[in-house]
């Protein structure tokens, strides 16, 4: 996993910035204490999700309201859909964001799926 640095952050801010890593558009979200990151592209309308807002521990879609929590992705009851995630890790006061390459998603679900078949 690649490790990119968040500038003009701050650890217990509250905000919402698009950033670009490895490529990826990622929307950094500080909300009522805590960071979290999760892809900048609404699954259903496409939209730019820093554009939303947080409410009740979710990122809003700025368009047709569609709502995303922000710990895991998860579209709100009855969206049927989801955002990545990504990793958030603070190291001496600054902020940065974790993105794996194709490969290592890859590998990382074999490695889970090996431990079902141990005993």
């Amino acid at each position: 996993m690649k490790w990119f640095k968040i500038d003009d952050v701050q650890p217990d801010d509250t905000f919402i910035k698009k950033v670009k890593a490895d490529g990826k558009s990622i929307c950094v979200v500080g909300y009522e204490g805590n960071i979290y990151a999760l892809s900048a592209r609404c699954p259903h309308a496409g939209e730019d999700l820093s554009r939303g807002w947080c409410k009740e521990g979710k990122l809003v879609c700025p368009v047709h309201r569609f709502s995303y929590s922000l710990e895991n992705g998860r579209g709100s009851s009855g969206q049927n859909d989801y955002v990545r995630t990504y990793p958030i890790k603070i190291a001496k006061g600054e902020v940065f964001v974790g993105v794996s390459s194709f490969w290592q998603k890859i590998k990382s679900l074999f490695s889970r799926s090996e431990s079902f078949f141990e005993e």
